[in-house]
């Protein structure tokens, strides 16, 4: 008998859910169009700032874990927990969460006790700012050349952090920040609210 994941040591779960990167799929865009029409079917459009389509399936072309990064801005009077509830009630589990400064919270769905469903989404919940996840994603659509190096840099990671889904996220921190510099200089305060 499986145990359930909320059971599961953290080790447990990363090594039922490893770091697997595979090559883009055009597919991503219609899975994070249609999640984030059920999102907007669920939460008023009065409490929606900005959803965007982040992560490296965002980028053609970039090779990916095949998971849905989807960032959903909430304005600032919104009932955070009335749309926790609302997303809880409609599959979505609860990762992460911390209240200050930003409020961010991460959700997730398609992860079952057996694994990774067919389909897999994060949901990175904030209030509405100006995000260098967005800044980032721009940068890479529009170097091409710049997202093949972090495509390589994310395959060198692999084996020393496939089962170290923290250990994997710090190891790109460095790259993400460099070049999200290089973003902002571009692009201004193109996402300042």
């Amino acid at each position: 008998m499986c145990k359930e994941i909320s059971e599961m040591t953290i080790e447990e779960l990363w090594e039922l859910f490893p770091i697997v990167l595979d090559s883009h799929k055009p597919e991503y865009i219609n899975w994070y169009l249609i999640e984030e029409n059920k999102i907007r079917d669920l939460i008023s459009e009065s409490d929606i700032y900005r959803i965007s389509h982040v992560g490296s399936t965002a980028v053609d072309g970039l090779i990916a874990k095949p998971a849905i990064d989807i960032l959903l801005e909430l304005e600032v009077l919104s009932d955070v927990a009335a749309i926790i509830e609302k997303l809880d009630k409609s599959g979505w589990g609860f990762m992460d969460s911390k209240d200050e400064p930003y409020l961010p919270r991460s959700l997730c769905k398609g992860y079952t006790k057996y694994g990774f469903a067919e389909k897999v989404y994060h949901l990175h919940i904030r209030y509405a700012g100006d995000w260098d996840e967005l800044y980032f994603r721009d940068y890479l659509r529009e170097n091409s050349d710049v997202a093949e190096e972090y495509g390589r840099l994310k395959e060198s990671l692999i084996s020393e952090y496939r089962n170290n889904r923290d250990g994997y996220t710090n190891a790109k921190t460095k790259f993400i920040i460099h070049y999200t510099k290089f973003a902002r200089k571009k692009y201004g305060e193109k996402y300042n609210l």
